[in-house]
C-alpha cells in the first residue's frame, strides 16, 4: 500500500536551488527513517544524506555538505531535500528510500522511482 513519490526536479543553472519532495502515499512514515539517493548516468547510486523519524541527520555525503538541507513533516508524512548553490556535478537522478528501522541503518526496504535533476549552463 505505501508508495514513495518524489517531486520537485528539473533543469538549473550552476548556483540555483531546487527542493525535492518525497511524499508517502497510501500510508505513513511515522516508523521509517528516510534517505535521498542520487545516481548520475555512468556512477553508482550513492546516498546523499538519512533523516530519522526523531529528526537526527546522517549519512551525508561529503560534497554536499553546506549546500543541502533534508527536513521531514511527519504529520502529512513527506520530506524534503533542500539543495542550494548546485554544481555541474549535482547532476543525477534523485530517489528517496525507506528503512524499516527508524534510525539511519539497515536495509532500504521501499524506493521511489527518482526525479531528475540537471545542472548545466
Amino acid at each position: 500500500q505505501l508508495q514513495l513519490v518524489e517531486s520537485g526536479g528539473g533543469s538549473v543553472q550552476p548556483g540555483g536551488s531546487l527542493r525535492l519532495s518525497c511524499a508517502a502515499s497510501g500510508g505513513t512514515l511515522y516508523s521509517n527513517s528516510i534517505a535521498w539517493f542520487r545516481q548520475a548516468p555512468g556512477k553508482e547510486r550513492e546516498e546523499v544524506v538519512c533523516i530519522s523519524v526523531n529528526g537526527d541527520r546522517a549519512n551525508w555525503l561529503e560534497s554536499v555538505k553546506g549546500r543541502f538541507t533534508i527536513d521531514r513533516n511527519n504529520a502529512i508524512h513527506a520530506v524534503y531535500l533542500q539543495m542550494n548553490n548546485l554544481r555541474p556535478e549535482d547532476t543525477a537522478i534523485y530517489s528517496c528510500a525507506a528503512r524499516s528501522s527508524s534510525w539511519c541503518s539497515g536495509p532500504l526496504t521501499l524506493w521511489g522511482k527518482g526525479t531528475p535533476v540537471t545542472v548545466s549552463s
